[in-house]
């Protein structure tokens, strides 16, 4: 009789069948569970930047209040960058005192556009907009 024998193997289809659905399982509650509290679990850089600008108050710089006021831009164009940007590290100074400077991009339909922002202990501050590409 040899270490793994048939009903060695039967178990271990039975154990990994079981481990599978309880997976699925797991999956499709934690799901369902995230979207009823809208609990999100952000690990990545650019998720908890993102996440930690966002609970913030946003304010502007005098160059952003302007064009808001021209209608040149308004407020939830700038606010999708807290949702969907990419920030661009490589590009930012994070460790600049005492605000942190972030650059985040956005990619759309019409094109690529840029912000830089000064992200401070108790507010972010939309330092400067900018269209880089057009489509």
């Amino acid at each position: 009789m040899s270490l793994f024998d048939a009903s060695f193997f039967k178990r271990l289809g039975f154990y990994l069948f079981g481990l599978s659905i309880g997976i699925v399982f797991l999956a499709f509650f934690f799901k369902k569970k995230t979207e009823e509290t809208g609990v999100s679990f952000c690990y990545l850089p650019n998720c908890r930047t993102l996440k930690d600008m966002r609970s913030k108050p946003i304010t502007y710089s005098d160059e952003i209040g302007t064009m808001l006021q021209n209608k040149e831009l308004d407020t939830t164009a700038l606010h999708i960058f807290f949702t969907a940007g990419d920030v661009d590290f490589s590009k930012s100074d994070t460790e600049a005192a005492p605000c942190k400077k972030y650059r985040i991009n956005h990619e759309t339909d019409e094109g690529l556009t840029r912000i830089n922002v000064a992200n401070c202990a108790n507010k972010v501050v939309i330092m400067d907009f900018e269209v880089v590409a057009e489509f």
